[in-house]
């Protein structure tokens, strides 16, 4: 059976809150932890009103202590935003806590424009081509080798469990290089996906860690008892891709029935394209749409996402893509 697991960005509501976006994740990853999914990863964003997880490593402490079993991590910590020791010293201690149980999720990109970039006071070219560097660094401090001179502590000798994330072909050679597992971006950009999953199983070289890749893909579901009510659902997150794309991030919306019938051929253009790793629609549906692209990829594990404005609408969602994953 191909692995299931959740990505939430923490979204904050229209009219909701910071605190109640954070008690909605712990509810989130209990349910998740109930239903059977590998691991529960959020994701580091900056200057975005509707993302809550831009503190990635407390909001996991918070999900940790909330959950027992079901991995937790990040999809992903933005690497060129932090010093490698930093990184090792937070996840350590999150080990610590956790125990077998941690993943790390590495990216590139700084997660915010260049605006917020730049108030995180990193260069974000330099560091952006540094990455390689950064995570044999990282990697160093986990493995507690000597070569950088520096005990992370916490953070030696943690058994933290690293993948490379991506939206393009460098995390695909990377991840291969190393022998890492391989995490592409495909719920939000899946233009890259076939060439970059093709790039990483023929380039992968077995490591320490991990003797075959291991591939996992983004992949959204917005399911619910009817396929009317699943579009309905799903135009909230539709709503912010838009705002995005526009250059301007927004709390996640209420959804609107007809919205991307009104968005006309532009609009629908690109949400067609940003969304085609996608599930919309009842149970039967979203276990076809599971199913063909399980069959088309051979992922090895899926990372599903989806942003409800409703909290239980939500969870109702994702308790029918576990099933549908269980039954394939």
């Amino acid at each position: 059976m191909t692995a299931y697991a959740l990505l939430d960005l923490v979204p904050v509501v229209q009219g909701g809150t910071v605190s109640q976006a954070l008690a909605n994740a712990a509810d989130l990853a209990r349910h998740a932890e109930q239903f059977g999914f590998s691991r529960y990863w959020v994701a580091e964003h900056h200057g975005m009103e509707g993302i809550a997880s831009a503190a990635t490593a407390v909001v996991i402490a918070h999900v940790g202590a909330a959950t027992s079993t079901i991995r937790v991590g990040a999809g992903g910590i933005m690497l060129p935003n932090h010093s490698p020791l930093q990184v090792a010293e937070q996840f350590g201690t999150l080990d610590a806590l956790f125990p077998g149980r941690i993943d790390l999720g590495l990216g590139r990109a700084p997660g915010s424009d260049q605006r917020v970039a730049h108030a995180i006071r990193r260069s974000l070219e330099s560091d952006s081509n540094a990455f390689p560097q950064d995570v044999l660094e990282l990697q160093s401090y986990f493995a507690d080798d000597g070569k950088t001179g520096i005990v992370a502590t916490p953070g030696a000798g943690a058994h933290v469990k690293l993948w490379i994330l991506g939206s393009s072909l460098f995390g695909a050679q990377l991840a291969a290089m190393l022998g890492l597992p391989y995490a592409f971006a495909s719920h939000f950009a899946p233009g890259l996906m076939d060439e970059a999953a093709d790039t990483y199983r023929r380039g992968f070289r077995p490591s320490a860690v991990l003797d075959k890749p291991h591939l996992m893909l983004g992949f959204n579901v917005f399911a619910a008892d009817s396929d009317e009510e699943a579009e309905y659902l799903a135009t909230s997150q539709q709503q912010a891709f838009v705002a995005i794309r526009t250059g301007r991030g927004i709390k996640l919306p209420p959804p609107v029935r007809g919205y991307r019938e009104r968005l006309g051929a532009q609009g629908e253009a690109m949400l067609g394209q940003v969304l085609s790793a996608s599930a919309i629609g009842s149970p039967e549906t979203v276990s076809r749409q599971l199913a063909a692209f399980i069959e088309r990829t051979g992922a090895d594990e899926l990372m599903l996402t989806s942003a409800m404005f409703d909290h239980d609408a939500r969870k109702k969602s994702l308790t029918i893509a576990a099933e549908a994953m269980r039954g394939l």
